[in-house]
C-alpha cells in the first residue's frame, strides 16, 4: 500500500497526554551505553530529514530543551549504534521517550494531544497491514495448492472492505480532527492510494489554515491542483518530449479527433501485454481520426530496450521518453504513479476517460469517432 507512513508502521507506540507545556524531549535509554549521541530530526518542505538538535545519553538518560514550534511537524529520533528510527510530531508539550535498544519498534512515547492522535492513526495502519498481509498469504497458498477461483475471489472482497473501511475511518479521522497536523499526513496517505481528488480537496479546505500552511499541507495543495488540472473534463497539459531519434515531440502536435495518452514501458508486463490491444485498436480507427502519443518511463541506461520494445510490438504512432522512469516529468505532471496508464482526449485536449483497457477502450473511442 502506498501509505505516506508506511515505513512509519514498524513503530508501535502509546500516546498519552501531558498537560505540560513547551516543547522538550527527555528519554530513558537504560540499556544504551553513556556517551552515545541522540539526534532529532525533522522533514523540510522535500520531505528529507534535517537535523536540527542533539544530545548526548548520560546515566541512561537524555533531554532536550527545544524552542516552542510555531507549526508541528512529523519529527525523527535516531540513536547512535541502534537501526531503526522513531517517529512523532513536534509540538509544545514534554515528549517524553521509553527506548528498547533491542527493539526500537516497542519505544514507548507519551505526549500532548497531537501525538495521541498520531500514533492511534498509526495503529490503526498497521492493524490495517496485518489483516491485509493475513489475506495475501492466504491466496499465495490457494494458488500454490487449489487455486479456486471462488475462495480467491472471495478474499479479494475481504481486502477490497478491509480498505474501504480504512478510508472511511481516514474521513472521520480528518473531519474530527481538522486542526491536528496529523490529519494532513492522513489526507497525503489518502490521496497517495488513489483516493477521488474531490474528496480529498473537500477534506483539506475543512483543515485550519495553520494545518494547510504546514509544509507537508502545501505539498498536499500543490498534489490536489496537479491532480485537478489531470482530471476528467480538465483540458490535458501540454508537454514535449524526445522521440527516439531526438526529435522533440508535443502533445498538441500529436492531437486528433481522438487521442490517446499511453504511459507505458518495455520493463512493463501488463503494458506489453496490452501493447496488442491498443495496436488492433490504433489500426482499425487511425484512419478515422485517432492518434496516440506514448510516453516510455523506460531508465535512462535501457534506451536500447525501449526501442526495441517499439518494434517488437510494432508501436507506430508517435513514442517519447525523457528516460527518468518514475522521476519522469509528464508522468509527474499527470499524477501517474501506475503503468499502464491512459487518458483519453477528445478533438479539443480535454480529458473524457481515464485508463480504460481492451473493449472498454475500443467502445470509448468507437463512441467518440462517431459523434
Amino acid at each position: 500500500m502506498k501509505q505516506f507512513l508506511a515505513l512509519l508502521l514498524l513503530v508501535s507506540i502509546i500516546a498519552c497526554n501531558n498537560d505540560k507545556k513547551g516543547y522538550s524531549i527527555s528519554g530513558d535509554a537504560k540499556n544504551v551505553e553513556d556517551g552515545k549521541m541522540v539526534y532529532l530530526s525533522e522533514l523540510d518542505s522535500n520531505n528529507q530529514p534535517v537535523k536540527k538538535d542533539s544530545t548526548v545519553i548520560k546515566d541512561g538518560k537524555f533531554s532536550m530543551d527545544l524552542p516552542e514550534v510555531s507549526q508541528s511537524n512529523l519529527s525523527i529520533l535516531d540513536i547512535e549504534g541502534i537501526n531503526g528510527k522513531v517517529i512523532f510530531i513536534s509540538e509544545n508539550d514534554p515528549i517524553d521517550f521509553k527506548i528498547y535498544k533491542d527493539s526500537i519498534q516497542a519505544t514507548e512515547v507519551t505526549g500532548g494531544d497531537e501525538n495521541k492522535v498520531f500514533f492511534t492513526y498509526l495503529s490503526h495502519l498497521k492493524d490495517l497491514n496485518k489483516k491485509v498481509m493475513k489475506l495475501r498469504m492466504k491466496g499465495r497458498e490457494i494458488m500454490t495448492t487449489s487455486r479456486d477461483t471462488a475462495k480467491l475471489a472471495e478474499l479479494g472482497q475481504e481486502e477490497g472492505a478491509l480498505k474501504d473501511n480504512d478510508m472511511t475511518y481516514k474521513k472521520k479521522l480528518v473531519k474530527e480532527n481538522p486542526d491536528k497536523f496529523v490529519s494532513v499526513l492522513v489526507l497525503t496517505d489518502m490521496a497517495n492510494v488513489g483516493a477521488p481528488v474531490s474528496e480529498v480537496k473537500e477534506l483539506y479546505e475543512t483543515l485550519t489554515p495553520e494545518v494547510q500552511n504546514t509544509s507537508i499541507g502545501k505539498n498536499l495543495k500543490d498534489n490536489i491542483d496537479k491532480r485537478n488540472a489531470v482530471e476528467v473534463g480538465s483540458k490535458a497539459p501540454n508537454f514535449t518530449a524526445p522521440n527516439p531519434e531526438g526529435k522533440e515531440i508535443s502533445l498538441n502536435e500529436s492531437l486528433g479527433k481522438v487521442t490517446l495518452i499511453d504511459f507505458w514501458a518495455a520493463w512493463c508486463k501488463p503494458c506489453r501485454a496490452e501493447n496488442p490491444n491498443v495496436v488492433r485498436i490504433y489500426e482499425k480507427y487511425h484512419d478515422k481520426g485517432f492518434n496516440i502519443i506514448g510516453v516510455s518511463l523506460d531508465r535512462e541506461n535501457q534506451k536500447d530496450q525501449w526501442t526495441q520494445a517499439i518494434a517488437d510490438d510494432n508501436l507506430t504512432w508517435n513514442q517519447v521518453s525523457n528516460l527518468k522512469f518514475w522521476q519522469d516529468p509528464i508522468a509527474q505532471q499527470y499524477g501517474v504513479r501506475a503503468i499502464p496508464a491512459q487518458f483519453i482526449l477528445d478533438e479539443n485536449g480535454v480529458i473524457v476517460a481515464k485508463n480504460l483497457r481492451g473493449d472498454e477502450l475500443e467502445a470509448k473511442i468507437k463512441q467518440m469517432l462517431e459523434k
